[in-house]
C-alpha cells in the first residue's frame, strides 16, 4: 500500500521509547471541518492497518492543529468517533509547529 500524504505528512519517530508513526492533518481555516475528518479518519483507519502489518509494534498518531482539537474535536460527533477508533492525538500548535499535548499520553515499556 502506498500511502499519498498529498499536502500534508507522515513521519516516523521514537518517543519515549516507543516507536510511533505521526499523520499529520491540517484543517485549514475556510474548509470543511467535517469533510477533512472524514477524510482524516479514514485515513487513519487505514494507515493504521498499514502499519500492522508492515511495523506491527509502530503506534499511529494523528496531528491535528490545536485550534481544530479545542472546537471540532469537542464537538459530541468527532468526539464519539475518536473514542471508538481509538485514535491515539497529538495536538500542534501551528504557529511554533511544537506539540503541545499527546491523547493518550505515551508511555515507555
Amino acid at each position: 500500500m502506498e500511502i499519498d500524504l498529498g499536502a500534508e505528512q507522515m513521519l516516523a519517530a521514537e518517543r519515549q521509547g516507543q516507536q510511533i508513526a505521526v499523520e499529520v492533518k491540517s484543517f485549514l481555516a475556510g474548509t470543511s471541518a467535517i469533510s477533512e475528518f472524514h477524510r482524516a479518519l479514514g485515513q487513519f483507519i487505514n494507515y493504521r492497518a498499514a502499519l500492522k502489518v508492515d511495523s506491527p509494534d509502530r503506534v499511529l498518531y494523528l496531528a491535528v492543529p490545536f485550534m481544530a482539537f479545542n472546537t471540532f474535536f469537542q464537538l459530541d460527533f468527532p468526539k464519539s468517533r475518536i473514542e471508538e477508533n481509538q485514535v491515539k492525538l497529538l495536538v500542534y500548535d501551528t504557529l511554533s509547529q511544537r506539540e503541545l499535548l499527546w491523547i493518550p499520553e505515551i508511555t515507555p515499556k
